[in-house]
């Protein structure tokens, strides 16, 4: 069964160099640390990280994922919602789309991931190239009920492989920002 994605107002996807509102320096370094994800929240929890999927399925995807993937508005695609998880606590909501089409003819079958994490998958596929990363502020509307908060900050990357494109957008809620800012402080402790 296709579900529909409701549709809502798209927030303006930037590169580092046009952001306007400056974050910190360590959300700025977070968000555009181009190595896999999972290997960092892996780190900062000590090995207690799991993922947590929330759906998976066809549906239409929203009008800035298809335009990210070069394809018309309207497109039916693969949709995985998950959470990424450190120490038992939802730190970050990820979002991967790829086209319908491309997706089939691929060989890659994102429906068989499960509990596995798809970054662990494309990082370790090298034949995957990652496109620029780009930053907004994720509307409210576009996450699970229970993180729906105006003002996250949110990334996302294009990973291609021949004709096979994966949107992955990632937004980082407030336990991760709290786990970052506890082992900066941590590390800070030690070294004095």
């Amino acid at each position: 069964m296709i579900q529909q994605t409701p549709a809502f107002p798209t927030p303006e996807w930037l590169s580092r160099d046009q952001l306007i509102e400056a974050p910190s320096p360590i959300v700025l370094e977070w968000l555009f640390h181009e190595d896999s994800l999972t290997r960092r929240l892996t780190r900062l929890s000590d090995n207690r990280f799991c993922v947590s999927p929330q759906f998976e399925g066809w549906q239409r995807l929203r009008d800035d994922e298809c335009a990210a993937l070069h394809l018309p508005e309207g497109s039916e695609g693969w949709v995985r919602e998950v959470y990424l998880l450190g120490h038992d606590e939802n730190w970050v909501f990820a979002r991967s789309v790829a086209g319908r089409t491309a997706l089939e003819h691929a060989g890659l079958h994102m429906d068989e991931l499960g509990t596995r994490s798809l970054g662990e998958l494309l990082f370790s596929d090298k034949a995957f190239v990652r496109g620029p990363l780009q930053v907004c502020r994720y509307p409210a509307k576009w996450l699970p009920a229970t993180d729906a908060q105006q003002g996250l900050w949110g990334r996302r990357s294009c990973f291609s492989r021949g004709a096979l494109s994966i949107l992955v957008a990632e937004v980082f809620l407030p336990t991760a920002w709290r786990a970052i800012e506890a082992n900066l402080q941590l590390h800070a402790q030690e070294g004095r």
